[in-house]
């Protein structure tokens, strides 16, 4: 009976044994790495973490997964015998992320344990940026802005709004800087206004909004004149958002405002014809306590025609009128959306989107 026992321990330690032996064991070389200190302009940079299988089966990486798309993971694709290496490359690129960083790469084997975690660092230090990545808007040979676009924003319908925006002279001889038939409610100048080679300078705007007679969003497109020249094909983009001045009032005002409610925001025309006038409404009512006034109406296409027979005449309270207009549909063909923009002296809904929507379907073209 004893022998029996013996036999049966012998066996099952044979097997124990036998277990231990048949499996995967990957040794790494390291699991951190520090990139140090490097310039942005160095580029990528790559480190090999050194993968050795020590156990008694191949290994497989089955993949690696890094933790932002900073980091491009590469590694040994085809299994790795016993005693062989392999690596996992990890691939840091620095452009346009100045700073300290720490990243890692999770590597998923059929090793115990299944995932492992590497970890890459280091600190980039921010290239310094040249006059052409500084004053992206080239004008002529000679002259350059910070931007082709001015943007005022939001600008009260009774104030005067200023920006600034730096230009400077790369060329070898002085430069006068000047800005062509600008529009009343607009004031441009360089500062100086002839700018000496190498200097820097700044553009002056003032937007007085009290001078403008639109709403919402507005743009002005402005020539340049250098030396006295104009600019052929250069044009400076000023643009603002023109809305009313409201916090001047109280809460009773608050309390007796009109307000602009819309039936519905949106008119489906269904399906409708090419090259065919469609008329859509949008009906609304004043459910406030005061007059509500229609500002502006515009719509943000040629095709779309709006009446203004609304604008700027008091809606009393509780009366009811409508938006009318007419959507040309032309050569559009298939699904169409327009939108048409509402301005009114209701403080909580100043601004609000009306859009059509439709079909177009153009006859089929006989061959």
């Amino acid at each position: 009976m004893k022998s029996v026992l013996m036999f049966f321990s012998l066996l099952m330690l044979g097997v124990t044994a036998g277990a231990q032996v048949a499996e995967t064991i990957m040794k790494l070389s390291a699991t951190e790495h520090d990139f140090g200190t490097f310039k942005e302009e160095a580029g990528r940079q790559t480190f090999d973490f050194v993968v050795t299988n020590i156990g008694t089966q191949p290994l497989v990486i089955q993949n690696v997964v890094a933790s932002c798309g900073c980091t491009t993971p590469e590694w040994t694709k085809q299994p790795i015998a016993v005693g062989s290496t392999g690596k996992v490359t990890a691939i840091y690129d620095p452009k346009d992320r100045p700073g300290v960083f720490n990243k890692t790469l999770s590597v998923y084997s059929n090793s115990k344990p299944e995932v492992v975690v590497l970890t890459i660092k280091g600190e980039v230090v921010a290239h310094e940026k040249t006059v052409e990545e500084l004053f992206t808007f080239a004008v002529g040979k000679n002259i350059r802005f910070e931007s082709n676009h001015l943007a005022f924003t939001n600008v009260k319908k009774n104030e005067k709004k200023i920006r600034v925006m730096q230009l400077v002279n790369t060329s070898k001889v002085p430069v006068k800087v000047q800005f062509d038939a600008l529009p009343v409610h607009l004031l441009l100048k360089s500062n100086p206004e002839t700018l000496k080679p190498g200097e820097k300078g700044l553009i002056e705007g003032t937007y007085d909004a009290t001078k403008n007679n639109g709403w919402g969003n507005v743009s002005d497109m402005i020539k340049i004149k250098l030396n006295d020249t104009i600019q052929e094909n250069v044009y400076y983009y000023v643009s603002a958002n023109l809305v009313e001045d409201f916090s001047g009032l109280s809460k009773a005002d608050m309390d007796n405002a009109p307000i602009f409610k819309v039936e519905s925001t949106t008119v489906d025309l269904g399906k409708i014809k090419g090259a065919t006038q469609n008329d859509v409404e949008f009906k609304f009512t004043n459910a406030g306590k005061n007059d509500l006034i229609i500002r502006n109406i515009r719509s943000t296409c040629g095709c779309t025609a709006v009446q203004q027979g609304n604008q700027g005449v008091g809606i009393k309270a509780g009366q009811s009128s409508s938006i009318k207009a007419t959507f040309n549909s032309g050569s559009y063909n298939g699904d169409v959306t327009k939108a048409i923009y509402v301005y009114t002296n209701d403080p909580k809904n100043s601004e609000v989107v009306l859009m059509l929507k439709g079909f177009v379907e153009q006859p089929a073209v006989v061959k």
